[in-house]
């Protein structure tokens, strides 16, 4: 693993967790996973950022306002918050999506951070190179990160057994992965990635 990667952990808040507003089946399994990505990444000197859907209360996104999704993550309130036994480290880069009540942004290529700094811009003032990717949902918002990272010229990796679907449709995850490996994701293991 080299010096100008980076780790992006996608979306892993409250409400994408079971007793969530908007669950993915068993969503909290790969949290010690992430952890596990956290140590090492950190442990190395590697950046750790970490996205988060931070919806304002009316948004085109939510279903009673027209969108296909169920009222979540929503400014400040707790179902936003990253999940408790997520150990983001001092330092992490927090960037937020999903803001704008006229769009629905799935890729964490449209957040910003505090400074108002879009993902992009960050990764190559970082020097970044390449991304691993983890987290929440393995067909909705890690699979538009991941192919937006790659049209825009990143090496990216999944972290297989760190990230998990909402499958509405049965299958959804499995043709997310298959379409992101298609289109030049490497696909690991954490401990492919982790072995020393």
């Amino acid at each position: 693993m080299k010096p100008n990667s980076a780790l992006l952990i996608v979306d892993v808040q409250i409400d994408f967790c079971p007793g969530g507003a908007l669950a993915v089946p068993e969503g909290d399994r790969i949290v010690p996973v992430i952890n596990r990505c956290i140590d090492h990444f950190s442990h190395k000197g590697i950046p750790v950022i970490a996205s988060r859907d931070w919806h304002p209360p009316q948004t085109s996104h939510f279903r009673e306002f027209g969108g296909l999704w169920p009222v979540h993550c929503v400014q400040e309130s707790d179902g936003a918050r990253f999940h408790p036994d997520l150990r983001l480290p001092p330092g992490a880069i927090i960037v937020s999506k999903g803001m704008d009540p006229a769009r629905d942004d799935y890729s964490a290529f449209n957040a910003i951070d505090s400074l108002r700094v879009e993902l992009g811009q960050l990764l190559d003032e970082l020097g970044v190179e390449r991304l691993y990717v983890v987290g929440l949902a393995t067909d909705y918002c890690v699979r538009e990160s991941v192919l937006e990272a790659l049209r825009l010229g990143f090496g990216v990796t999944v972290i297989s057994d760190a990230v998990k679907g909402v499958d509405i449709r049965d299958g959804d995850s499995d043709r997310a992965m298959a379409e992101m490996a298609a289109a030049g994701a490497a696909v690991r293991t954490s401990d492919e990635i982790l072995e020393p």
